[in-house]
C-alpha cells in the first residue's frame, strides 16, 4: 500500500470507533426489540389491538432490515452475497477520486473563486495588520531563522555539497560565456544607457582631478620621471616647480575636456565610445579568437582544482558566519528580517495605493497561476484516491460517517413502524371506530 486515507477526525466527547459500535447496538437492538414483539403477536391469540401492534412491529422491521440493508451496501456486501449495486464505495473508489478532484478543482480552485477569495479578504490589509501587530515582525524573523537554518543543515551533507559542485560544474558548462557577455552588453548599451555610465565616470574623474592629493600624486609622478629619463636636464630645471604646473595644466586640460564631453551629447569622443563599444560586442559574438578565450575561462572555471577549492572554501566560510548568527539571540539576520517585516507592514497600512496594487497583482497571478495549480491538485487528488487501500479507506469513511448512517436504521425502524400504525388504522378504520365507541 503507497499511500492510505487522513486518520478520522477526533470526537472531542467520544472515540469514534466507539461511537459507531454504540449506535450499531442501539439500531440492532430497536430491530430485535420489533422482531420480538412481531413474533410475540404473532403466536399468541390476536384481537384488535394485538394486531393493531402486531403491524406496527411488521412494518418496523422491515423498514430497519431495508435500511440495514442500505446502510451496509455503501460499504461492503451483505452477509457476504455477490448481490448487484452493493459494496458502493469500494467498486466506485477511482470514480470518487475523480469526481472529488474535478470538485476540488472547479469550484474550490477556479479562477473566479480565488479571484473573490482576494477581494473579499483583502491580503494585503490583512497582511499589513499581521506585521504591523506586536511581536509578529520579530516571530517572523525567528521564523526566517529556522527556515535558514534548516536549509543550511540540508546543504551541509556531504553528498549535498557534491551534487552542488556537480551542478554548478556543468551550469557553467553550459554558459557561452562570449555570448553571454555579449547579451549583457548589448542590453546595457541600448538606447544609449551606456552614456549615462560614462557621465557617471566623467564626473568621479573630474572629482578624482580636483582633489589635491591626486595634484600632488601627479606632480610628484612628474618629478620622477624627470629624474629617471632625463636625470642631466632635471638637475638644471625647476623640478619641483615643473611638477606642480604640468600637474595643474593637465589637470585643467582633463577637466577642460571631460567638460565639453558632458555637456555636448553629440562630441566625438561619445561617438568613438559608441564605436568602440559596438565593436568589442561584435567581436564577442563573432570573433573565434574572442570565443577561444572565453572557452578556455569556462574550462579553467570548470576544472581547475584551486578555484574548486577556493569556491569550497569560501562557501564553508559564509555558512559557519550564517550558522553563528542564526544560533545567536541577537541575530542580525533576524533583526535584519524583523526590521523589514516591520517596514513592510508600516509601508502596507499607510498606503492605500500601494495594498490596491499589491492586491491587482495577486488576482493576475492567480489568474496565470490557478489553471495549472487547480489541475496539478486535482491530479494528486485523483491519484492518492485510487492508491488508498480500499478496505481501509471503506473502513475510515464508515468510520467517520457510520455514526450518521445508524441513526437512519433507527429512524427507518421508528418511521416503518409509523407507517404500519398509519395503514393499519386505515384499513380497519370501522373496526376500530366501533371498538371505540362501542368501549
Amino acid at each position: 500500500m503507497n499511500s492510505s486515507p487522513l486518520p478520522p477526525s477526533s470526537d472531542t466527547t467520544d472515540d469514534p470507533a466507539r461511537a459507531l459500535r454504540r449506535a450499531k447496538r442501539q439500531a440492532l437492538g430497536l430491530l430485535l426489540l420489533v422482531t420480538a414483539v412481531f413474533v410475540a403477536t404473532s403466536v399468541v391469540e390476536r384481537g384488535l389491538w394485538l394486531n393493531f401492534v402486531k403491524a406496527m412491529a411488521e412494518a418496523a422491521m422491515v423498514g430497519a432490515l431495508a435500511d440495514w440493508f442500505a446502510v451496509v451496501a455503501l460499504f461492503r456486501r451483505p452477509l457476504g452475497l455477490p448481490i448487484p449495486h452493493t459494496a458502493v464505495i469500494a467498486r466506485n473508489q477511482a470514480r470518487i477520486g475523480r469526481n472529488l478532484a474535478t470538485f476540488v478543482r472547479d469550484k474550490f480552485l477556479d479562477v473566479p473563486s480565488l479571484v473573490a477569495l482576494i477581494r473579499r479578504h483583502d491580503p494585503a490589509e490583512r497582511l499589513s495588520h499581521w506585521l504591523t501587530a506586536p511581536g509578529n515582525a520579530a516571530l517572523l524573523g525567528q521564523q526566517a531563522t529556522r527556515l535558514l537554518s534548516a536549509a543550511l543543515d540540508t546543504v551541509q551533507d556531504a553528498q549535498v555539497e557534491r551534487f552542488i559542485q556537480k551542478a554548478a560544474r556543468s551550469l557553467i558548462g553550459q554558459i557561452d560565456l562570449s555570448g553571454a557577455l555579449a547579451t549583457v552588453l548589448d542590453t546595457l548599451t541600448h538606447n544609449g544607457r551606456h552614456q549615462a555610465l560614462l557621465d557617471d565616470v566623467l564626473g568621479k574623474l573630474t572629482e578624482l582631478l580636483q582633489n589635491e592629493q591626486t595634484r600632488t600624486w601627479v606632480a610628484q609622478t612628474i618629478v620622477a620621471w624627470l629624474k629617471k629619463e632625463h636625470p642631466r636636464t632635471e638637475k638644471l630645471l625647476p623640478s619641483d616647480w615643473l611638477g606642480d604646473k604640468g600637474s595643474s595644466l593637465l589637470a585643467r586640460a582633463l577637466e577642460s575636456l571631460m567638460a565639453e564631453v558632458a555637456a555636448n551629447p553629440q562630441h566625438v569622443l561619445r561617438a568613438q565610445f559608441d564605436t568602440a563599444v559596438a565593436r568589442f560586442v561584435e567581436r564577442l559574438r563573432t570573433d573565434p579568437e574572442w570565443a577561444r578565450k572565453c572557452e578556455e575561462i569556462r574550462a579553467y572555471l570548470q576544472n581547475d582544482g584551486a578555484v574548486g577549492a577556493y569556491v569550497q572554501t569560501l562557501w564553508q566560510d559564509v555558512r559557519g558566519a550564517l550558522r553563528r548568527d542564526l544560533a545567536d539571540e541577537q541575530s542580525a539576520v533576524a533583526r535584519q528580517v524583523r526590521a523589514l517585516g516591520q517596514w513592510l507592514g508600516e509601508s502596507l497600512a499607510g498606503d492605500a495605493a500601494l495594498r490596491q496594487s499589491l492586491n491587482a497583482r495577486l488576482e493576475q497571478w492567480v489568474q496565470g497561476l490557478a489553471p495549472d495549480v487547480s489541475q496539478f491538485v486535482a491530479q494528486h487528488i485523483e491519484d492518492t484516491v485510487r492508491r488508498w487501500d480500499t478496505e481501509e479507506m471503506t473502513q475510515l469513511i464508515e468510520l467517520n460517517i457510520g455514526k450518521d448512517l445508524q441513526y437512519i436504521r433507527i429512524n427507518g425502524t421508528v418511521v416503518g413502524g409509523l407507517i404500519g400504525l398509519v395503514l393499519f388504522a386505515v384499513s380497519h378504520a370501522g373496526e376500530i371506530w366501533r371498538a371505540v365507541v362501542g368501549g
